[in-house]
């Protein structure tokens, strides 16, 4: 044993706390190349299912302050972000089992979706009128891009008159059917930007087509590569035949490998290979509402962390193997025990699914070269790991809470604007619990960097910018920290940066 007497024990124990600091932090370079460059990105987006439908007719005080968080590009009297600034929002067209009520067979209401279309083939604009005040409220806080999406095609045209399919694992909507399915999606579309002066700039008309979907949890819909070809080809014909400049979203894939292969799920995989070679029997690539991308959802591929990796490499190489494909992850939230990682049950407003959520992110966006990135559930009543915002489950009024997951997207979607390109930025090999990724802004003349550390550390920057690339004055680095007790909280950088332990951090840097 070590003994101390008073007067060694304050020395010793200065001692002691410096050699621990000393331990818990450290100097890295953060190497940015401005002028090697990877995609473009397009937007940072989230869903209106299946909350919106009622909380959008909530006190205005209430679901205007959801609405800021979710879209403001506004900021306080301190300096910090008002709202994340998404840039795209996700509505759900729905397939009307809300209407069906307790006939749906889907036993919770909350996942039930609206319809336009009524049982008697007309048509009722002024349904979903939660999801249209959100749609509003997006557009008057500057978001411009739109996606209409559906999990089920409407119910009237569906197999079983329900929106989940009556055979596990096979469509619900025959061939037949296609053609009126289509044609009612144009003229909700249309019928939607006529009323709002909102267009659509992308319609998803397949959602997870792998998934069994005969539950009965949600509205859903398997589809076999071939039938989406079909499908989609008389969605193309009605768009153009009413000259809407709606683009088509293909994909959509449960699992972003379903997009390289066909593991598990036979004629419902290699979809990248299938949609978009022309040697294909499904090719669709010649279609001209087409968007020339295919998007995927990161669920159950982001553990254990290396194989997430080697998956999003060989699939930013299929991808490029297309000319002109950009891959866009479509839908995300923290499902399943991801390999012991973290579960996905348990709703966490902290740090813990933040730091999840961001690597997921950086990984999507620096080793798949995603163009965009979206999230599923923008609101949610539920005790899991899937919200940005939470509620109580109240569908006329009730409380509602932030979380860090919000703040930790809003690192990305509140800087990272749409015409943004991707640059290189790294961090020396050792360091393996700190990411990063930066991106250009050529019009403003700024670069941003997001870093994501995961692990307790404190890292001070030393940045290095290659020749041309100069900064007009370090002291005009702005930085923005969500942390334990931060939500993009702005700090001028006046000198060096120190990241703190479980921290996402961004660095806006002016450039000449």
């Amino acid at each position: 044993m070590i003994q101390l007497n008073a007067k060694q024990f304050v020395p010793a124990v200065c001692l002691l706390y410096s050699q621990m600091v000393a331990a818990q932090s450290a100097t890295i370079a953060l190497t940015i190349d401005a002028n090697t460059t990877f995609q473009t990105i397009d937007n940072f987006g989230a869903s209106d299912a299946w909350a919106c439908q009622f909380v959008g007719n909530w006190p205005d005080a209430k679901k205007n302050a959801i609405a800021d968080w979710l879209f403001s590009l506004d900021t306080m009297s301190n300096g910090n972000p008002k709202g994340i600034g998404l840039s795209l929002w996700r509505f759900n067209l729905g397939a009307g089992s809300s209407q069906q009520a307790n006939a749906s067979g889907i036993k919770d209401e909350w996942r039930r979706a609206g319809s336009f279309l009524e049982t008697d083939g007309s048509y009722n604009w002024n349904r979903q009128a939660g999801e249209q005040w959100f749609l509003t409220a997006a557009r008057q806080r500057g978001v411009n891009n739109f996606l209409a999406f559906y999990n089920s095609p409407p119910v009237q045209f569906t197999k079983n008159k329900q929106a989940f399919a009556a055979v596990k694992g096979q469509s619900n909507i025959d061939s037949t059917q296609y053609t009126a399915w289509a044609a009612y999606t144009v003229k909700a579309l249309a019928a939607i930007q006529q009323k709002h002066a909102i267009r659509f700039n992308y319609i998803s008309p397949i959602n997870e087509p792998q998934w069994d979907w005969s539950d009965g949890g949600q509205e859903g819909c398997p589809f076999t590569n071939q039938q989406i070809s079909g499908a989609v080809k008389a969605l193309s014909r009605q768009l153009q035949q009413h000259k809407l400049p709606t683009k088509i979203l293909l994909g959509e894939a449960g699992n972003i490998k379903y997009l390289l292969k066909e593991d598990d799920k036979p004629g419902k995989g290699n979809q990248v290979n299938d949609f978009w070679q022309r040697a294909s029997p499904n090719y669709v690539g010649n279609l001209v509402p087409l968007a020339k991308v295919i998007a995927g959802h990161s669920y159950f591929s982001t553990a254990p962390y290396q194989q997430s990796v080697t998956l999003r490499k060989e699939l930013a190489t299929r991808v490029a193997a297309v000319n002109g494909l950009t891959f866009w992850q479509t839908e995300y939230c923290i499902l399943g025990d991801n390999e012991g990682e973290i579960s996905g049950n348990k709703r966490d407003t902290g740090m813990q699914s933040a730091l999840y959520l961001a690597r997921t992110l950086h990984t999507d966006l620096a080793i798949a070269n995603a163009a965009a990135w979206q999230w599923w559930l923008a609101i949610s009543p539920y005790d899991y790991k899937d919200g940005l915002i939470y509620i109580d489950k109240s569908k006329t009024d009730g409380n509602y809470y932030d979380s860090k997951m919000l703040w930790a997207l809003g690192n990305y979607s509140r800087f990272i604007r749409p015409g943004m390109q991707r640059v290189a930025a790294s961090f020396p090999a050792t360091t393996t619990d700190c990411f990063v990724s930066a991106y250009r802004d050529s019009k403003l003349h700024k670069l941003v960097a997001v870093i994501v550390n995961t692990g307790k550390a404190t890292y001070s920057l030393n940045i290095q910018l290659p020749a041309g690339k100069r900064t007009k004055h370090l002291t005009q680095m702005t930085s923005y920290t969500t942390g334990v007790s931060s939500r993009l909280a702005r700090q001028q950088v006046t000198g060096s940066l120190d990241i703190q332990p479980e921290s996402i951090v961004t660095l806006v840097i002016p450039y000449q």
